[in-house]
């Protein structure tokens, strides 16, 4: 949906300001990619849309359906934006022939009005909620932290346990990493004995896969442990 984004988050490169107008070829296009690649497994995300009436649910679903269409074995998971909590936009989305369904909290509530000024964090695990509940069993929620913001322990656990409180059936946990000088700087870097501590705990709160290390991103692995959860 472009390169421009509605939002001006602190952690993010992405450009901001006034999206242009959607490009109404880029299903189509998105679709013929993944079969000329021989894709398997496709993860479509994008950069937030506020200017939109429906936030760009229904590109997301036209980008779905047309994948699925053209080759209907590959597996599709779609990053989300929040959809600013309408309940319309994410069932166009959750409607759609999808198999996962993704929305990262990307921090703790109490760093919230500095890396994701404009969200709120109970709008972003009502989302998964109910993203969950629509699923009908159909497909698993997922969901992503950046660790090294200036969270606490306590934090990130509390956390992931609101995250299991809204069902969510996937984690990623990773190291943030300061794009450039002018996004928010790294408050601190993770040892990998405590990635794989967090992994543990987030395991014994009942998350059905997790991906914890100082490289793991929303993506990492995406698919490879599809089976593992059906």
């Amino acid at each position: 949906m472009g390169d421009v984004c509605s939002r001006d988050c602190g952690f993010c490169s992405v450009g901001h300001g006034k999206p242009a107008p959607l490009d109404l070829g880029e299903p189509e296009r998105l679709a013929a990619a993944v079969v000329e690649l021989g894709l398997e497994y496709v993860v479509i995300t994008s950069v937030t849309r506020d200017d939109l009436p429906d936030g760009g649910a229904s590109h997301f679903a036209g980008t779905v359906w047309r994948t699925k269409k053209v080759r209907p074995g590959c597996r599709i998971e779609v990053l989300i934006p929040d959809f600013q909590g309408s309940s319309e936009a994410l069932d166009t989305v959750a409607s759609s022939p999808i198999d996962v369904l993704a929305h990262n909290l990307e921090t703790v509530p109490s760093l919230y009005h500095k890396v994701r000024p404009q969200a709120d964090y109970g709008l972003s695990l009502d989302l998964l909620r109910r993203a969950k509940a629509s699923s009908q069993g159909r497909f698993p929620t997922k969901s992503g932290l950046m660790l090294g913001l200036g969270e606490t322990p306590g934090e990130v656990l509390q956390t992931l346990r609101d995250l299991k409180e809204v069902d969510c059936d996937i984690i990623t946990l990773g190291q943030y990493l300061r794009p450039s000088s002018g996004q928010l700087p790294v408050a601190g870097y993770l040892d990998p004995s405590e990635f794989e501590s967090y992994k543990l705990e987030a395991l014994k709160i009942g998350f059905g896969h997790v991906e914890s290390g100082p490289l793991v991103r929303s993506s990492y692995h995406a698919g490879a442990w599809l089976q593992k959860l059906a």
